[in-house]
């Protein structure tokens, strides 16, 4: 992986609108040659269609695109044709993952766990996907312990996953030793780091109590003092988020992956404030 590369995650958008809106942020971060553009796969399979739209036309673009394949709530058959899709398609890259289950949801499919995913694609496709998984620095909020957690990500790489991309965080320091502590424990596959620009500090806070990424206190009040001023906000958003990536980059991050909510102003702004 080259560390001055990126990557960047969408969602499949529900409306027309929405779809204009997404070609017009992938235009704007095509720019920047990223390896690829990731395409996220809903609850229990709810936007399934939608993803491989999304996918498909990411690449009738002759951009690299890798859907979420999701395996709660999912069967082995309703895996296979998917893969059988995407493969059919010439896609190259995946990202697997577990998936949380949605509301009311009471199946929980073939699978337990994306460790079983991976090798289920392993055992159907050999090796024409390169396999990304999810990783957590700061831990997955049902994990037992964090060294089960690290555990629970070799699992991943031993089934055939290539790589891993984390979820976002604004400590340094927590990927860091979270990347040390997968070397300790023989995984040796790249982690990319995941950078989630700071838009607000209402739809911030939510994501993170969600996923259990940690929003460091002097971040959140600085943010909070703010208030309503969105354009300070953003703008000192877009400080912390570049020094981030640059401290990232040095210390040897394999490279960047962006969650861009499907918005490219910002993200654009953090990239090309990075030194070349």
């Amino acid at each position: 992986m080259n560390s001055n590369a990126y990557s960047f995650e969408f969602f499949p958008p529900k409306t027309a609108e929405g779809m204009a809106t997404l070609r017009d942020a992938r235009a704007e971060l095509a720019k920047f040659n990223p390896e690829f553009f990731s395409v996220t796969f809903g609850a229990g399979g709810s936007t399934r269609d939608r993803t491989m739209e999304t996918v498909l036309d990411i690449q009738q673009q002759g951009l690299a695109a890798a859907p979420h394949i999701s395996c709660i709530s999912s069967s082995k058959e309703e895996i296979r044709a998917l893969l059988q899709a995407y493969q059919a398609s010439g896609i190259k890259r995946l990202v697997a993952l577990r998936g949380d289950l949605p509301s009311g949801e009471v199946s929980a499919g073939d699978f337990r766990y994306a460790s079983e995913l991976v090798a289920f694609i392993r055992a159907e496709t050999g090796q024409h996907f390169h396999i990304e998984v999810a990783a957590y620095p700061e831990f997955h909020p049902e994990a037992k312990s964090p060294a089960a957690d690290v555990l629970n990500l070799k699992r991943k790489m031993d089934a055939g996953a290539n790589s891993a991309i984390t979820q976002y965080f604004y400590n340094a320091d927590a990927y860091f030793h979270f990347i040390d502590q997968c070397a300790a424990a023989g995984i040796n596959a790249p982690i990319v780091p995941g950078i989630m620009p700071i838009y607000n500090i209402t739809q911030l806070a939510r994501f993170s109590n969600v996923c259990g990424a940690e929003i460091p206190r002097w971040l959140r009040l600085r943010l909070e003092e703010y208030g309503d001023d969105m354009a300070s906000l953003r703008a000192f958003g877009i400080d912390v988020v570049t020094d981030l990536c640059e401290t990232l980059r040095v210390f040897g991050a394999p490279s960047l992956h962006f969650y861009t909510l499907n918005r490219a102003g910002v993200i654009a702004n953090i990239i090309g404030n990075l030194p070349d």
